[in-house]
């Protein structure tokens, strides 16, 4: 028998999530020894990825959305990287290292995938071969960088010499999406909450960036993006958006990754001057990255290469131990933590 913390949805919450409430860390035990089914196999988990998508799943189940939300008394699930430790599946051997994919990989330090289960789960041994850290593999190896690089490309259709512009851009997501820009001849702006978050954005190539919590947004923008705003990567909704639409130049494009400013709210902040996406023609489209699996592909290729290259360089907030779960998610919530935030349990 070993120890098996598991990381609990306690209960639904009412503005920010409290750690020790609505998100628990129970532990309990896992037997090693047991059986393994046949098709199945057991997983220890290594690192797993808290993100601002999962505020959205601590909800009533009877609100639909896009993503199910989290069963109330059961452990979470988001990206994780885990290592095979007992397995009756030939795809899967003992040491294989295993991505749970987005939504799925379990939030327990222990846990036999089912046959049920096994689409969900992929053997991912690239750290292996690449030296990357397996932290890399739920982040800009995962979800939140291909999410940059689908959003950008495919929904952005960016053009040399164009503005972009992006908010939250010290975030897993954001600071991608600027680096990328970067790499496509683009004029490239991003705002972030605290002046070591700006100077990070300037030290990883952005042409401007602005804290737009100790600066006038309105100001920033027409001093930063004298050209106007070709693109928005918007991670954040209510005022910046508002003022995004100010700045944009006509047939400008408005990418709706995220609204975090919003998620955590009861009543959500209105947007004043909508009739400018007539009058400017721009197109506002949301995305959600998992329709775009013809890109994993090339995502995986090009950001491997980026990151070996030293042309995409990334910033990581690490936690130790699964206990610290809860609280790396509300970190995540308040802008407290810097780029991509994850939690690591255990060494390989």
């Amino acid at each position: 028998m070993v120890s098996n913390k598991q990381v609990i949805f306690s209960k639904v919450p009412t503005g920010y999530p409290v750690p020790g409430e609505d998100i628990t860390v129970q532990e309990s035990t896992f037997d090693l020894d047991a059986p393994v089914a046949e098709g199945e196999f057991v997983l220890k988990l290594l690192a797993l990825s808290v993100d601002p998508y999962m505020r959205g799943r601590m909800r009533d189940p009877a609100i639909k959305s896009y993503s199910p939300a989290f069963p109330l008394g059961k452990p979470m699930t988001g990206d994780t990287m885990n290592v095979v430790v007992k397995s009756n599946n030939p795809n899967f051997k003992e040491g294989d290292l295993v991505y749970g994919l987005t939504g799925c990989g379990v939030f327990s330090e222990y846990f036999t995938v089912t046959k049920q289960m096994v689409p969900f789960f992929e053997v991912r041994n690239d750290p292996k071969e690449t030296g990357l850290p397996i932290s890399n593999y739920v982040g800009v190896l995962a979800m939140p960088g291909m999410t940059a690089y689908v959003g950008l490309l495919k929904f952005g259709a960016p053009k040399k010499g164009e503005t972009l512009y992006v908010s939250a851009a010290s975030g897993a997501v954001g600071q991608l999406v600027g680096q990328i820009g970067k790499t496509l001849g683009l004029h490239v702006v991003g705002s972030a909450g605290s002046d070591e978050k700006v100077a990070y954005l300037k030290e990883i190539g952005f042409d401007g960036a602005f804290n737009y919590k100790t600066s006038d947004t309105n100001e920033k923008l027409s001093e930063l993006c004298p050209n106007g705003i070709d693109i928005y990567f918007e991670n954040v909704g209510g005022e910046m958006l508002e003022a995004v639409i100010d700045h944009a130049n006509q047939f400008g494009r408005i990418i709706a990754c995220g609204m975090i400013s919003q998620y955590n709210r009861e009543k959500p902040q209105g947007i004043h001057n909508l009739m400018k996406v007539v009058a400017k023609r721009l197109r506002i489209e949301g995305f959600i990255v998992g329709d775009s699996v013809e890109m994993k592909a090339p995502f995986r290729k090009d950001m491997t290469k980026w990151l070996l290259d030293g042309q995409i360089k990334y910033r990581e907030t690490i936690a130790d131990g699964i206990d610290k779960t809860p609280q790396a998610l509300v970190d995540v919530l308040r802008g407290n933590n810097f780029g991509k935030q994850v939690v690591k349990v255990a060494d390989l």
